[in-house]
């Protein structure tokens, strides 16, 4: 499958679910709220719906490009794992992720969600740019 129409479908696809969960639970579609939610037991077959479909995800594109996603990552598992934390903690204090932010935050026009975003992206920039002072 093209990576253009992967990538088309998949933006297709987190916008279409956002939509749907805003308008049949008036929820944003923010990962890290509705995971923590999730483990805090409160809305859980929502939560457990959400979750298991962003998991099927490498499922549902066997089933349509007829191949496994590749996917190559070349940090330590060290990395991975001090990386997520920081992730975590960031949406905690952030009071949300880039999904709830930059998915549906930007489309409600959140000014709060604008200057998340912008955060984030400044942040990415910044980690990309120092990533290249140690390799």
């Amino acid at each position: 499958m093209n990576e253009y129409w992967s990538a088309l479908a998949g933006g297709l696809l987190i916008g279409l679910s956002a939509a749907v969960l805003m308008v049949a639970n008036g929820r944003v579609a923010g990962i890290s709220g509705i995971v923590g939610r999730l483990l805090q037991g409160v809305q859980a077959a929502t939560g457990f719906v959400f979750v298991v479909g962003l998991i099927s995800g490498p499922v549902i594109y066997r089933l349509f490009a007829g191949t496994w996603p590749t996917v190559t990552v070349t940090s330590s598992w060290s990395l991975l794992v001090i990386a997520g934390l920081l992730v975590g903690f960031g949406s905690r204090m952030g009071s949300g992720c880039t999904s709830g932010h930059g998915v549906v935050g930007l489309a409600r026009l959140s000014r709060r969600s604008v200057a998340a975003v912008a955060t984030f992206m400044i942040a990415a920039v910044v980690t990309v740019y120092l990533q290249g002072f140690f390799q």
